[in-house]
């Protein structure tokens, strides 16, 4: 069994978590909501960690051991900590030498007197923050009722990026101060708004279908849809502030879509000592095509194979309403790294044989999707590179996104949906 003290700073991570992503108590998360938090913890961390593992760290599943150290090193990540021992230290450090007594500070000279004084502080400390967070809890808790609360944007449906959307809100009788708008799942986008005022405006630097939310006092009250499509292809180099954007005319050739070496050095964006990461989106009305019963086929290639990039990694996305499929592709010999997401089935190379999703990357390579009734197969250059049926309740396609490093090329993109009717791509 766990001693005391470490159950009390799981316990804190777990909370910081729980506060960052403003689900509610994780005593009401369903198994879609794991699955998200899954989805969420390997889109920032690119470690996968299971809904079971999750469910058992969360005491949803008796497990009377501790998480090991990998699963505590990806916490601590996702909760902003380089990693478990960072997020310890950072919980039970004291201020400063020199906010200690000379008393304690002259046990630092002694190391049996110190350690029991670090594990006393720590607990005392720990059990404190724990507390905190217990009162936080108290202050908020109470069902809050939905019907109390209105959140609208003035766009539904848009075009073109980047867009700015106006939110009206109503979250007067919050309890406390509270009240959060997200624009997305992505908690950093996460912002506190006044509970007496009624507007809140954000911007969207990238096209998709994002599911905004009100959060009150801890809890969801009322979700939005916003959907801002890409008006055709759209090509940018990803940057920490806010992406650059290509024109149309730049990436655009007769047969394909290519952001190449001559267009980022034309733009000053330099493929050493580290190659810029470049994506290219396509969102638009799909109709009803869904991830239940569709075809996909796309040609791409990424032949840029020097420096840091010579396991020439590129990522496709086929993006859904509320789910996403996750295609790695990589260099044969880096197959070993290579982890894919579709729709609440989830495969770790680590564990899984994901060496049919390896190819020469330098020559034009071919992905295709198969999926009928849930039930997917994966080829590339077609060879059957995985099949395996997903869990996730079925939902809409609404577009494309790949991730190259250093230069990407496309052609050849289309879907079908289950009557056969053909969505072409082409540029």
């Amino acid at each position: 069994m766990l001693k005391v003290s470490e159950t009390e700073v799981i316990r804190v991570c777990l909370q910081q978590i729980e506060d960052a992503l403003a689900w509610g108590s994780s005593e009401n998360w369903s198994n879609y909501d794991f699955e998200k938090l899954s989805e969420a913890i390997f889109e920032k961390t690119k470690v996968q960690l299971s809904t079971t593992t999750l469910k058992r760290v969360w005491g949803r599943i008796k497990y009377d051991h501790a998480p090991n150290t990998a699963t505590l090193n990806t916490l601590a990540r996702f909760a902003g900590y380089n990693d478990w021992r960072n997020f310890v230290q950072t919980c039970s450090k004291p201020e400063s030498a020199e906010s200690v007594s000379p008393e304690v500070q002259d046990t630092y000279h002694k190391p049996k007197r110190a350690l029991h004084l670090t594990r006393a502080f720590a607990l005392v400390l720990l059990l404190a923050i724990a507390g905190y967070f217990v009162f936080q809890k108290v202050l908020g808790s109470g069902r809050v009722d939905p019907a109390r609360f209105s959140f609208k944007a003035d766009k539904v449906y848009t075009e073109g990026v980047p867009n700015s959307v106006v939110f009206t809100y109503n979250a007067s009788q919050a309890k406390t101060d509270s009240v959060y708008i997200v624009q997305t799942w992505d908690i950093s986008r996460k912002t506190l708004v006044p509970k007496d005022q009624t507007k809140h405006s954000a911007i969207y630097y990238y096209p998709g279908y994002f599911n905004a939310r009100l959060i009150v006092d801890g809890e969801v009250v009322k979700r939005h849809v916003v959907q801002i499509t890409s008006n055709g292809w759209l090509g940018l180099v990803e940057m920490d502030d806010k992406p650059f954007y290509f024109t149309k005319k730049d990436i655009t050739q007769p047969d394909r879509i290519a952001i190449t070496e001559a267009l980022l050095k034309a733009n000053n964006f330099n493929l050493k000592p580290v190659a810029p990461k470049v994506r290219l989106f396509n969102q638009r009305d799909m109709g009803d095509l869904t991830n239940a019963n569709f075809e996909f086929e796309t040609t791409l290639r990424n032949p840029y194979h020097e420096g840091g990039n010579t396991c020439q990694p590129v990522e496709v996305l086929i993006q859904c309403k509320d789910d996403i499929i996750f295609l790695p592709l990589a260099n044969p010999a880096c197959i070993g790294e290579v982890k894919m997401f579709a729709a609440g089935k989830m495969f770790d190379s680590k564990f899984a044989d994901l060496s049919g999703f390896g190819a020469n990357l330098s020559e034009w390579t071919t992905l295709r999707v198969s999926c009928k009734d849930k039930n997917m197969q994966i080829f590339v250059n077609n060879k059957k590179a995985l099949e395996f049926t997903f869990p996730n309740a079925p939902t809409g396609i609404v577009g494309l996104q790949y991730r190259f490093n250093g230069v990407g090329e496309v052609k050849g993109t289309w879907f079908k949906d289950a009557g056969g009717r053909l969505i072409d791509m082409a540029p």
